[in-house]
């Protein structure tokens, strides 16, 4: 297939930070770009409470989605790139093409896809440190109002949205009372500090109704062995975030997609390239990196006769 048969030089499946900055890179060097998208342009960042750590002078997530959204309008209304309404099912590389699978039948083609689909949240019971009631899902952290947390609340996890909640929140007043697993150790060292944060430390968390039906038992093992039963009026997830990738790319050990062990004309950016990248600014960074990785690689050498 001949590049000039493809649907777009590159095929970017996600309109997250990293996405958008994909296109934006695309358009900048004459590259065609066609972003997939299911959802709203920005993606998370509709949930971001606090945005003090990326430059811009941002103090919200909306507020940088809502530039992102004005990004794509303005390469659209310039002819310099397509949005598409679908959401991405598979990718597949090939010597002479990229090819991009959706959910409803629709196949595109390209010289390369860019993969920023992002991270989804996890669940108790995708976890073997939590144990609870199969119908047992609590709301996320980030979903919550100071408002709204009345009684003794517990967080499940001591993830980054922590942070992202206590900085959105500077007068809230409630204690958070924050179940922290050896694995988020280094991340709750963010927010160790803030008086409304009382970490504690676990091996294993047991979640279960008290026979009064009212909020939760919490029946905690430390990570010295020793148990303890709290009373929780409610319970919040805080878990940490999964790949949310297509079908196609291949996986490491954690299930990210680091982008050097894809086919050559598969490039992953943002969040699903490690749980150590999960941040917008990197994200972007990433997003622009893909389509200049592609434009110098076709600059330099024929794409056709290698596979990676």
């Amino acid at each position: 297939m001949s590049a000039s048969s493809y649907d777009a030089d590159v095929l970017v499946v996600g309109a997250g930070p990293a996405g958008v900055a994909a296109s934006l890179m695309a358009a900048s060097v004459n590259l065609r770009a066609i972003v997939v998208e299911s959802g709203p342009v920005g993606g998370k960042l509709h949930r971001i409470g606090a945005m003090d750590n990326v430059p811009g002078c941002w103090s919200t997530g909306p507020q940088l989605a809502e530039a992102l959204t004005a990004d794509l309008e303005r390469l659209q209304d310039a002819g310099r790139c397509t949005l598409v309404r679908g959401h991405g099912l598979k990718v597949s590389g090939h010597d002479d093409r990229a090819e991009l699978v959706l959910a409803d039948g629709r196949v595109f083609t390209a010289g390369s896809i860019v993969v920023a689909t992002g991270v989804t949240e996890l669940s108790p019971s995708e976890l073997e440190w939590v144990s609870a009631p199969t119908d047992f899902s609590p709301s996320p952290l980030w979903r919550a109002t100071p408002q709204e947390l009345t009684g003794r609340t517990y967080v499940l996890g001591a993830d980054r949205p922590l942070g992202t909640w206590l900085r959105a929140h500077p007068d809230a007043t409630t204690t958070l009372h924050v179940l922290c697993p050896p694995s988020d150790e280094y991340k709750a060292a963010e927010v160790e500090d803030d008086g409304r944060v009382r970490l504690v430390p676990v091996s294993h968390a047991a979640i279960s109704r008290p026979a009064s039906g009212d909020g939760w038992t919490v029946e905690v093992k430390g990570q010295d062995g020793t148990k303890n039963v709290y009373a929780a009026t409610s319970i919040l997830n805080n878990l940490g975030s999964k790949p949310a990738g297509l079908t196609g790319l291949i996986s490491d050990g954690d299930g990210y997609h680091p982008s050097n062990q894809q086919h050559r004309r598969i490039r992953i950016a943002g969040d699903l390239r490690s749980a150590r990248f999960q941040r917008i600014a990197t994200a972007q960074g990433s997003g622009a990196e893909a389509v200049l990785a592609y434009y110098y690689d076709t600059a330099l050498r024929p794409m056709n006769g290698a596979t990676r």
